[in-house]
């Protein structure tokens, strides 16, 4: 019965933890309820980095109902200072009889060590209610505070046959309206929308999140533009109000246009080398140092190609309408040299499928 109760009441944590999403990064997303007699008494999630753990806020809220309660959260309180005081403390001075934990805190910093606190004061405490539910909703969080990069999402939206766009290059639109609108609807949960140069020289994207659920979400724009070509006139540049935009070039960029766009707002990073392709690894290094956490990734073939080929992308997101582009030269998903066998090609693993409309929504892990 416990068991259930615990699963039930962490359930409800996780619901207000999902309240947070695509606004507290890079940190987790976390929830938190204090129950008292079968009675929740305070409740709360983290809202955003700088702002009270959702501990913290479930703690303030029940006061002092908090004596002799148990305390549910969905991660480990964290033992350090960051931007805010560490959770383990007043964690500890509440006097909770009980705390159930869903998962224990990847971070180097806390692993471990909150649990180890909590219980060198006193309740009893129980970890793993609901372990996998946490995995999933906190995937950026988990990959970021580890290696210190972001979780890599390719999105594309394809043909039957694995085309993003006919032989000329015609993109618009294989999806349907409704998966379009479902895209933005997505867009909002990342921190960066990444493109390369080509896809802002034929479609020339605002690269922005329009839905009504994300009426003030501003999101970074990343750019990979090794020669600096980006146009001085690209629409994107007239929406820095809705998010930074980062350009990753190379040594052969000219330092007049460099000095230009810096002028305008843009955030130009000059890599080394001077040839076509960036080394991606180095870009996600620098994405990581700028705390983004989450990037999707909307290029078209070329990049694409480049992360899959690269082994970079975390998850593949695919939008597939029911129709045939056909044609050697039309843009594929994933062109480059390919597998020579079976044996080599690349697997998705723990896929799921949904309709929207006549669209099939395909999403799966490397």
């Amino acid at each position: 019965m416990n068991e259930l109760k615990d699963a039930a009441y962490m359930q409800m944590a996780y619901g207000l933890a999902e309240k947070a999403l695509g606004q507290a990064s890079p940190n987790p997303y976390v929830g938190a309820l204090v129950v008292k007699n079968g009675i929740i008494v305070g409740h709360g999630y983290h809202e955003g980095a700088g702002r009270p753990h959702a501990e913290i806020v479930a703690l303030k809220r029940a006061g002092k109902q908090a004596r002799g309660a148990t305390l549910y959260v969905t991660l480990e309180p964290c033992v350090h200072w960051g931007r805010t005081p560490p959770c383990v403390e007043v964690v500890c001075a509440a006097a909770l009889r009980r705390v159930v934990v869903s998962a224990l805190d990847p971070n180097p910093l806390v692993y471990r060590k909150g649990i180890r606190r909590i219980r060198s004061a006193g309740p009893d405490v129980s970890v793993g209610v609901l372990a996998e539910r946490n995995r999933r909703l906190n995937e950026f969080y988990m990959k970021y505070i580890t290696r210190k990069i972001p979780f890599i999402t390719l999105k594309a939206a394809v043909s039957l046959d694995g085309k993003m766009a006919t032989r000329t290059f015609d993109s618009r639109w294989i999806s349907s309206p409704a998966t379009r609108e479902y895209i933005h609807l997505l867009r909002g949960e990342y921190d960066a929308l990444l493109v390369g140069r080509n896809t802002v020289l034929r479609d020339d994207p605002l690269l922005t999140v329009r839905h009504p659920n994300w009426p003030r979400k501003r999101i970074a724009r990343i750019v990979l533009d090794a020669g600096l070509r980006l146009p001085p006139r690209a629409r994107l540049l007239s929406t820095l109000h809705r998010g930074r935009i980062i350009v990753f070039t190379n040594m052969t960029a000219p330092a007049a246009k460099k000095e230009a766009l810096m002028k305008r707002g843009v955030e130009v990073v000059t890599l080394s080398g001077r040839g076509p392709r960036l080394d991606l690894g180095r870009v996600l290094d620098e994405l990581g140092r700028r705390e983004i956490a989450s990037v999707l990734v909307e290029g078209g073939g070329e990049t694409a190609t480049a992360f899959l080929e690269g082994k970079l992308a975390d998850k593949v997101l695919l939008t597939i309408s029911p129709r045939l582009i056909g044609g050697t030269n039309a843009v594929s998903v994933c062109g480059g040299r390919g597998a020579a066998s079976l044996k080599e090609a690349m697997s998705l693993k723990t896929v799921s499928t949904f309709r929207i409309g006549e669209d099939t929504v395909l999403e799966g892990y490397f």
